[in-house]
C-alpha cells in the first residue's frame, strides 16, 4: 500500500538553519466541507454558523464583515469600501467586484488650498469619500449570495447591542488611537470609555449605536444610507465640519463589476483587483521575478530578500507615478505587464546593490484593514478586503450613528496634472487588495487553487508576493507560509526584517547599501489564506492578529 503524501512538500523544513522566532506556531486547518479564515474568532464562528446552517461562501464573508465591524472597528466599517473576488463553482471563474466610493463632488484642490491644505488632510471631514462597503455587500449578496442582507446583520447586531470583551491585539491597537479618538465628539462617545480611555484587553465594550444603525439598514435597506434618513444624517453631520460629500453623492453611488488582471508565475496565475488599487504591483514583482532562480538562492537568504526588494521598489514606483482612477491614468495596466515594460524595469536590478528608486509619498502608504477568506461545499471561494484606511478612517463619527467614516480622501495627491490628482467625483487610489491563485490542471485549464490577502496599507503587494513564493517556490503549507518572516520596504535604502531573520542576512544586506531595522509584527500586516485539495480545504490565519481559520 502506498503511503499517503501531503500537498506542501517539507523538504524546506530541512534546509533551513533553526532559529528563535517570534511568531507563534500554529498547524494549518484541515476540513471536509467548508472554510473561513478572518482576523478575529468571533468574526469566524459567525461566519462558520452560516457554513454550517446551508449557506454558501458569500454568506458566511458578509455576515463575518458585518461583525468584524464590530469587533474591529478601528480597522473596518460601513463608513468604507471594500473589494472582492468570487470563484463562481458553477461557472469555472473569477468575477471582481469594486465595493469602492470616489470624492465628494465638492472636493477640489482649489476648495482645499482655500481651507488652508498644501496636502490633502489625513484626518477629519475633509478626508471622507463616499462609503462604498455596504452597497459592495448588499451587491454581492444579490447576484451570488442565498441570504438577505438582514440575516447578514442579525450577529453583528446583537454584539453590538449586547457586547463582547476585547481581545488584546485590539485593544493595543485601540488604546494607541485615544488621541485621535478624542479630537471628534462622535468618536470620543462612541469609541471611549467615559470619553477618556480605550477598553482594555477584556474588558465589555457595546456600541448600542451602531447596533440602532445596523438595525435600520436591515429593516430599511441600503438606500437609507445611499441617499435616505441615515445618509442624511451623515451629511448633515459632515456639513457641520466642512466635508465635501453631498446627499447626491451617496444616492448616484454604484459599485462596480471589474475584470481581475493576472500574472502568470511557473503553474499558476495570480490575480488581483484592476487600478485604481495597488494589486498590479504583486502581478509586477511576479513577473520581473520570473527568470531568477529563486529556489537556488534559498529562502530569505540576502540574495533571495534582495531581488524581492528591489523588485519591490520598480513596482512601486509604477505605482506612485501611474496609477490612479483608470479615467485618468496615461498608462494602461497592459502596458504595465507588458515583455517590453517589465524587461526594462528588471534590467535595473543590480544583484549586488541596492538601488534608491522613486517611492509613493505617504498619502499611498497607510491602511488600517481587515482581510477575511471563505470557501464552501459547492467550492465557491470569496477573497475578501474591507477598510477605512487609516486607524479609525478620518477619526470621525457623526453623533449618533456608532460608525466612523473612512479618509481614502488622503490617498489623492495635491500634485497638478499628476494622474491621481484630487478632483470631484474621482476613484482615489486604493492600497486593499484581496488576492486569488489558480493553477493549471492536467487537461490545461485554469482551476482555482488558493484566496489569500496581506493587510496593511503599502505592505499587501509585497506580503502577496512573499507568502505565494514561500508556498510555490519552498512547499510550505498555508500556515508555515503565513509564519514564515517577512520583510516590509519602506522607502529609499530603508528596509524592515522581522526578528527571526538570521544576523548574517541582515550584515549582507548591509553590505549591499540596504538600511537594514527591525521591525515588530504590526509592520507586516495579517494574513489568511484558504487552499483548495484534491478533496477539502486548508487554511492558515495570522498570529500576528487575532485570527482563526475554522472549516466543517
Amino acid at each position: 500500500m502506498a503511503t499517503p503524501t501531503s500537498p506542501f512538500s517539507t523538504a524546506h523544513l530541512e534546509a533551513q538553519e533553526p532559529v528563535p522566532t517570534t511568531v507563534a506556531g500554529r498547524s494549518t486547518v484541515y476540513a471536509p466541507r467548508g472554510m473561513i479564515a478572518t482576523s478575529q474568532p468571533l468574526a469566524t464562528s459567525a461566519g462558520l454558523r452560516v457554513l454550517g446552517d446551508g449557506g454558501n461562501a458569500v454568506d458566511a464573508a458578509i455576515t463575518a464583515a458585518a461583525v468584524l465591524t464590530v469587533v474591529e472597528p478601528h480597522m473596518t466599517g460601513i463608513g468604507g469600501d471594500m473589494f472582492a473576488l468570487y470563484w463562481s463553482a458553477a461557472e469555472q471563474r473569477l468575477v471582481g467586484l469594486n465595493g469602492h466610493g470616489r470624492a465628494g463632488s465638492r472636493m477640489t484642490r482649489d476648495a482645499l488650498l482655500e481651507a488652508g491644505h498644501e496636502s490633502i488632510p489625513s484626518r477629519g471631514a475633509l478626508s471622507v469619500t463616499v462609503p462604498g462597503a455596504l452597497r459592495g455587500w448588499a451587491d454581492l449578496l444579490e447576484a451570488h449570495g442565498t441570504i438577505s442582507l438582514a440575516e447578514a446583520l442579525t450577529p453583528a447586531i446583537r454584539l453590538a447591542e449586547e457586547g463582547f470583551p476585547v481581545s488584546p491585539i485590539i485593544a493595543r491597537d485601540w488604546g494607541n488611537q485615544v488621541n485621535t479618538l478624542q479630537n471628534d465628539e462622535g468618536a470620543r462617545a462612541t469609541y471611549l470609555i467615559d470619553g477618556d480611555r480605550a477598553p482594555a484587553a477584556g474588558e465589555w465594550f457595546r456600541n448600542p449605536d451602531y447596533a440602532e444603525t445596523l438595525r435600520q439598514i436591515a429593516t430599511e435597506g441600503i438606500e437609507t444610507f445611499y441617499g435616505g434618513p441615515l445618509g442624511a444624517r451623515v451629511i448633515e453631520g459632515l456639513d457641520a465640519l466642512g466635508g465635501f460629500l453631498t446627499l447626491e453623492d451617496l444616492r448616484e453611488h454604484r459599485s462596480q463589476w471589474v475584470e481581475p488582471i493576472s500574472a502568470p508565475y511557473r503553474g499558476y496565475r495570480l490575480w488581483e483587483i484592476p487600478p485604481p488599487s495597488q494589486g498590479i504591483a504583486a502581478l509586477q514583482m511576479l513577473r520581473i521575478l520570473e527568470p531568477f532562480e529563486l529556489e537556488a538562492m534559498g529562502h530569505n537568504s540576502p540574495e533571495y530578500l534582495h531581488h524581492l526588494v528591489e523588485a519591490k521598489k520598480l513596482a512601486y514606483a509604477d505605482l506612485a507615478g501611474h496609477i490612479a482612477d483608470p479615467g485618468f491614468m496615461r498608462v494602461d495596466s497592459e502596458q504595465l505587464l507588458s515583455d517590453r515594460w517589465i524587461d526594462g524595469r528588471r534590467s535595473l536590478i543590480d544583484p549586488y546593490r541596492a538601488m534608491e528608486a522613486p517611492e509613493p509619498g505617504d498619502a499611498l502608504t497607510n491602511s488600517e484593514t481587515i482581510y477575511l477568506t471563505v470557501a464552501d461545499e459547492e467550492g465557491n471561494m470569496i477573497s475578501f478586503i474591507n477598510s477605512v484606511f487609516n486607524y479609525f478612517g478620518s477619526g470621525v463619527v457623526i453623533p449618533g450613528t456608532g460608525f466612523d467614516l473612512q479618509n481614502r480622501g488622503s490617498g489623492f495627491t495635491m500634485e497638478v496634472d499628476h494622474p491621481n490628482m484630487v478632483a470631484p467625483g474621482k476613484e482615489p487610489f486604493h492600497t486593499i487588495i484581496p488576492a486569488f491563485v489558480t493553477r493549471l490542471n492536467d487537461a490545461g485549464d485554469e482551476e482555482a487553487w488558493m484566496s489569500f490577502g496581506v493587510m496593511g496599507g503599502a505592505m499587501q503587494p509585497q506580503g502577496h508576493v512573499q507568502v505565494l513564493l514561500n508556498m510555490i517556490l519552498f512547499g510550505m503549507d498555508p500556515q508555515e507560509a503565513i509564519d514564515a518572516p517577512r520583510f516590509r520596504h519602506y522607502s529609499g535604502l530603508d528596509l524592515g526584517l522581522e526578528a527571526p531573520i538570521l544576523h548574517a542576512v541582515r550584515e549582507a544586506l548591509g553590505a549591499r547599501g540596504h538600511e537594514v531595522r527591525t521591525i515588530g509584527p504590526l509592520a507586516v500586516g495579517g494574513a489568511q489564506a484558504i487552499v483548495r485539495l484534491e478533496r477539502g480545504w486548508a487554511a492558515g490565519s495570522d498570529p500576528r492578529k487575532d485570527g482563526q481559520a475554522a472549516g466543517h
